[in-house]
């Protein structure tokens, strides 16, 4: 390496040396390079794992549920607000993070729908995410002056950060979409702000990312225009600070529509917890931070099963900290104003992540690192954009090498078993660093980008290698082909059913593979790509009262064998068993689990459809009373003429029951519905109570003295007048917003580094 100092280069206030202005022909080749790069590396996690994006939630959870969304809105229902045949995961009003609104997400469930494959799903739907994520930080990084080849150079980088990659793209891909929006979200409203652009590009994007129905996604958008709002009001631009207020404003008009249903029904859902509480489950140190660009760091903090990350989900990007110590920094010094936002952001995501591990909806604080990342991305690619300090090369060097040597000791101070990857990872750290650094002075900004893209790649194979799979999430394992999971289980499981099986226990059993426990039982959402219509199913809410009665988790696996007797067992409705009330014609049981099974002779009125060492299937031997209604029970007395489910364009969300009453009893009816907040019922025009049962179906009671009439049962998300009309009020202000500032009049779309420079 040279050892020739040269001055640092002058840098104008509120200019990062930013190139001459470019043809526009320039700017669409890097963008679409960087798009071609991050879909290629994409791919390169199937290498030795083909299933690496349909992983845990994103195989029990996101993919099914996309298939049945995306069967139901091609069947006419959209919005898809309630799937009655998901029960507690049908909720889909109150899920939210379906994204049942976000038009992007009706074209994937529909593209979901249509292919074969859901692990293939899963491929095409995340890349393209990851791509998305992308060109947005390339955007944003240059709306803020940075120089091409170090905005693609950040934007490659970030897709492939520790938990971007492993946790949102592998497992939780509603915190990718939601996440993917942000710097969209970003870099329209400042555009919008300074008259680069309509506001009602930014609103678009706000839209998306809200409706997308993540709640990090909207923490995400809120503090983005709170950073915008400080950037703006401290550089005392008053024209911007109204967009921004404005552009805030309608976009957290749209929250009311997509989280009031959450909000209103967690009474009933193991939601209505709001405590704040620090138990240390994902929530990383500083230490984690100063290991950010250390590829085989894996922190050491509470995760599901125990303590220690088996994947670098800390990690940024492998050049960041070695190249500290030669960044210009008097590029931020003298731009600072123009960096507030980033600054802000940044600052505001750093103190979240390192916070208590569940705060109201929050859970589990590392997912703000992105956020946090995303933030520093943009002051690095500025600041990169000013060259590299060739001056002091000694000390500069000496700095770089004990960064390099800090993260290499934190890593395996974390996982001293791994010291051998550790040791890997930071020669191939150090050797990168070094590359970059002795070319940098005969390489151009362009090849120097390519340098750190190429590095990107390498470090990625070498945390793949190391860490193939996310092993601190769950290893399912499931069947992917459609066609394989309808022709074993849809005329196998016909009906209602009701599975009483334990994951826990099928896996130390039999395994988890489709060899094993999937012969036999389903557990999320995935009997949905099954064509079975079954009660276990996948749920981020609960309903307090059917989980308890069924010892039921979050994947419907039920966790305790009472749930047998819990389904045999006579009601207060005439001594029904609960079977009948839920309208059950199969009911599959895990002879492991319920041992007396294998022999006992089934109840009356059942029969036993299939019998081995594993399962015992039962069938119920008469057809359903009410075969096209939800409607389960009847007092006695109580004629029921017709009973029909009403399917509207947001699900079968009511019931329409004609009947006679004779005798002087009260008279009930009892639906195989969860009650879910939102329910109301009329009898002849006149409103009555929805009540529930002890496991939480919805009943109604007859008015005292009916003697004939009809019955009107209908369910809406509680708010969701108030979502519409919130909603409605916010697209107005944007239309109002684009308005005024279509009468000022646009300036330009250069950042304003760039104009100066022209």
């Amino acid at each position: 390496m040279t050892t020739t100092t040269t001055a640092a280069p002058h840098v104008r206030p509120d200019d990062a040396a930013p190139p001459p202005r470019p043809r526009r022909t320039t700017g669409f080749w890097t963008a679409t390079g960087v798009c071609v790069a991050v879909a290629l590396l994409a791919q390169l996690p199937l290498v030795r794992n083909r299933i690496f994006y349909f992983w845990d939630d994103s195989a029990a959870q996101f993919l099914p549920m996309w298939r049945r969304l995306g069967e139901r809105i091609a069947e006419g229902q959209w919005p898809p607000l309630l799937d009655v045949d998901s029960w507690m995961g049908g909720n889909l009003a109150a899920e939210a993070l379906f994204g049942v609104y976000n038009p992007v997400n009706v074209a994937n469930y529909l593209l979901v729908a249509a292919l074969p494959d859901l692990a293939v799903a899963a491929v095409l739907v995340k890349t393209e995410f990851l791509v998305l994520l992308a060109l947005g930080v390339y955007l944003l990084c240059r709306e803020y002056g940075a120089a091409r080849p170090a905005a693609a150079a950040l934007a490659v980088a970030l897709p492939f950060a520790g938990y971007v990659l492993y946790f949102d793209a592998g497992s939780w891909a509603s915190g990718l979409i939601a996440f993917a929006y942000v710097p969209h979200v970003w870099w329209t409203a400042r555009r919008a702000a300074r008259g680069g652009i309509n506001p009602l590009w930014a609103f678009g994007a706000a839209a998306l990312a809200v409706t997308a129905g993540n709640p990090y996604g909207a923490l995400g958008v809120a503090v983005v225009h709170l950073g915008l709002l400080v950037e703006f009001a401290v550089r005392r631009k008053g024209r911007g600070t109204v967009v921004i207020l404005g552009l805030g404003t309608c976009a957290a008009l749209l929250v009311p529509l997509v989280f009031l249903p959450l909000l209103a029904s967690s009474s009933v859902t193991w939601r209505s917890d709001t405590t704040v509480v620090n138990d240390g489950f994902l929530v990383p140190g500083l230490t984690d931070l100063l290991a950010s660009s250390t590829p085989t760091h894996l922190p050491y903090i509470g995760v599901f099963g125990g303590t220690g990350l088996a994947v670098p989900a800390a990690y940024f990007a492998w050049f960041v900290l070695p190249l500290v110590p030669w960044l210009n920094w008097r590029v931020v010094r003298q731009r600072w104003r123009l960096l507030l936002a980033p600054l802000v952001v940044a600052a505001v995501f750093a103190v979240a992540a390192l916070g208590p591990s569940k705060l109201w909806l929050f859970r589990w604080p590392i997912r703000h690192l992105e956020y946090c990342f995303l933030a520093a991305a943009v002051v690095l690619a500025v600041t990169l954009s000013a060259g590299l300090r060739t001056d002091r090369p000694r000390p500069r060097c000496v700095a770089t090498a004990a960064i390099v040597a800090l993260g290499v000791y934190l890593a395996w101070a974390a996982t001293p078993e791994n010291w051998p990857w550790h040791v890997g990872g930071g020669v191939l750290v150090a050797g990168l660093t070094a590359v970059v650094l002795t070319r940098y002075r005969v390489t151009s900004g362009t090849r120097l980008a390519v340098l750190l893209c190429a590095g990107t790649a390498v470090v990625l194979g070498y945390q793949l290698a190391m860490a193939p799979k996310n092993t601190n999430v769950s290893q399912l394992y499931y069947p992917h082909s459609v066609a394989e999971l309808e022709a074993r289980f849809a005329d196998r499981y016909p009906g209602e059913v009701m599975q009483i099986a334990d994951l826990t226990t099928a896996e130390q059993t039999l395994g988890l593979h489709p060899d094993g426990a999937w012969r036999y039982f389903l557990f999320g959402n995935v009997y949905a790509a099954a064509g079975v219509e079954s009660l276990v199913s996948y749920t981020g809410l609960g309903f307090l009262d059917f989980i308890d009665t069924f010892c039921l988790n979050n994947s419907g696996s039920t966790t305790c064998p009472e749930a047998w007797d819990a389904l045999w067992r006579p009601t207060e409705f005439d001594g029904a068993p609960l079977a009948d009330l839920l309208g059950v014609t199969t009911v599959v049981v895990q002879n492991a689990l319920v041992p007396e099974t294998k022999t006992a002779e089934p109840p009356a009125g059942w029969r036993v459809g299939e019998r081995d060492e594993v399962v015992t299937v039962l069938r119920r031997q008469a057809p359903p009373q009410w075969p096209n209604s939800t409607l389960t029970w009847a007092s006695p007395g109580l004629d029921v003429t017709d009973a029909t489910t009403v399917h509207g364009a947001t699900g079968a969300t009511g019931e329409t029951v004609r009947f006679t009453a004779t005798g002087s009893t009260e008279h009930r009816l009892v639906f195989a519905r969860l009650a879910w907040p939102g329910y109301r019922a009329t009898v002849n025009g006149v409103a009555v109570p929805v009540e529930t049962t002890p496991a939480g179906l919805v009943t109604v009671t007859l008015p005292e003295g009916t003697h004939t009439g009809l019955l009107e049962l209908d369910w809406s998300p509680p708010g969701q007048s108030v979502g519409v009309a919130s909603a409605g009020l916010g697209i107005l202000g944007a239309l109002a917003l684009a308005g005024f500032v279509a009468r000022r009049g646009q300036t330009s779309r250069l950042s304003e580094a760039q104009r100066e420079s022209s």
